[in-house]
């Protein structure tokens, strides 16, 4: 069955929506230039509503280590998902001993990583344009077809562009075996729709790929990042 992340939540109906609908993991996004940033101490009240069947996953971009070490100390997080040139996953994973996602911008075959770079997973979305204020969260596809003779270097998951008319296409094109999506389920920037959450949920789950070459696609691992077994 496809595993899903629903990102970029902020209030009750998103949270809500996505926990009882089966997501696998919560995004909670600590970008302050996004208009999905959600404090701390506000993300820790809305993951306190429920167990922990649902991973939480923190998202930064080029994080210095406090910012990290403040997030740790307010609410439980799963793993990192990071964005950045900035940033060294190996030392991050030792230092808060946490899987490391590297999210990774794709625009043409040349994009697509031929190495994890110490992370334990990769998460691939379309490439921002120039002028884009955040390195993703854009809404933007990538050419699905490319990751058809990809030789993935860690476990991976589709990002970008995703929608609930259109992941089960992704999934069949991709092999994607877990999906990704923050303003595909929205009805305004950083607003959350419980009904979209739970069509993409639906839709995505109800598809498994006769091949994944996602989260379960690398040797000896079974899940996301091999370290991620536990998500």
């Amino acid at each position: 069955m496809t595993r899903v992340k629903i990102c970029g939540v902020t209030d009750e109906v998103g949270f809500d929506a996505a926990i009882e609908a089966g997501a696998d993991w919560i995004g909670f996004v600590f970008f302050p230039l996004s208009p999905r940033y959600i404090a701390p101490e506000r993300a820790a009240v809305l993951s306190s509503r429920a167990g922990q069947a649902s991973k939480r996953v923190a998202l930064f971009v080029n994080p210095d280590e406090s910012a990290i070490e403040h997030v740790l100390r307010v609410l439980p997080i799963d793993l990192l998902q990071l964005y950045g040139t900035e940033i060294n996953p190996a030392a991050l994973r030792v230092r808060f001993g946490l899987p490391i996602w590297r999210s990774c911008g794709v625009g043409i075959e040349g994009h697509l990583p031929k190495s994890a770079e110490g992370a334990d997973g990769l998460v691939l979305e379309g490439r921002p344009s120039s002028l884009a204020t955040r390195p993703g969260g854009n809404a933007r596809s990538l050419d699905w077809s490319l990751l058809q003779g990809w030789i993935p270097p860690a476990p991976w998951i589709l990002a970008g562009g995703l929608t609930p008319s259109n992941v089960q296409e992704a999934i069949r094109i991709s092999g994607a075996s877990a999906v990704d999506v923050s303003s595909g389920v929205e009805r305004a920037p950083g607003v959350k729709d419980a009904g979209l959450i739970r069509s993409f949920i639906n839709n995505a789950k109800a598809l498994s790929p006769d091949f994944a070459r996602g989260v379960d696609h690398v040797t000896n691992r079974s899940s996301v990042g091999g370290t991620m077994a536990r998500s």
